[in-house]
């Protein structure tokens, strides 16, 4: 085992160009702008990591592309029927008061 020799083992400065790179993405994360294209990520990652989680999508069952695509639909079917689940049985929140779709506005706008 290599041990530093050095004074402050824990003590060390980085390249200035990284540094500079670094500081400039932090200081970046902190305007609206990036936040809020971070929170379109942070929807999509938290859907693949259920995908991941629940069904097992990162690898496949089968050999061959057309039984993968299956999988892959099934996945995304079975997905789709959890998430309708957990809309549906929402405590607090009523079906009816849920959001309505724009077809549905559009009924009201015309019937009015």
């Amino acid at each position: 085992m290599h041990r530093l020799t050095t004074r402050h083992p824990h003590a060390h400065a980085q390249p200035r160009e990284p540094h500079q790179a670094l500081t400039a993405a932090r200081t970046e994360q902190k305007t609206e702008t990036w936040q809020a294209e971070y929170a379109l990520r942070a929807g999509i990652e938290g859907t693949v990591n259920q995908a991941l989680d629940v069904t097992g999508i990162r690898w496949a069952r089968y050999r061959g592309l057309p039984k993968a695509r299956l999988q892959h639909a099934f996945s995304a079917t079975a997905l789709n029927v959890i998430r309708l689940d957990a809309h549906w049985s929402a405590e607090g929140t009523p079906p009816a008061l849920s959001r309505t779709s724009r077809l549905t506005r559009l009924s009201y706008r015309l019937t009015a």
